[in-house]
């Protein structure tokens, strides 16, 4: 299937290309081997093979949501690098003007 110029046109102004007619005509000839090898895709395609989405039979890999107990506070706070009051300090970025 040899595409015209008018259709690598019209393909480019649906790309949101600007061609050149130098680029318009260079492009057909590539442009029509591509579908060729995509029309022998399709009459390759086995029909008995099922359709799918994804070439690996994944199911859901995550892990139930499960509660676990968290680290006791003491231990959190003793691995920060500045703690006070039971929390975390951190730098002041708001000044208490305005």
């Amino acid at each position: 299937m040899a595409l015209s110029a008018d259709e690598v046109r019209h393909v480019a102004r649906l790309a949101r290309l600007a061609l050149t007619d130098a680029e318009v005509e260079a492009l057909a000839p590539q442009l029509s081997q591509i579908l060729a090898y995509a029309e022998q895709v399709g009459e390759v395609a086995a029909q008995d093979v099922e359709p799918t989405t994804h070439p690996f039979a994944l199911r859901d890999v995550s892990r139930p949501d499960e509660p676990q107990p968290s680290l006791p506070r003491e231990d959190v706070l003793a691995a920060a690098p500045h703690a006070e009051q039971d929390r975390f300090g951190v730098p002041r970025i708001v000044s208490e003007e305005g």
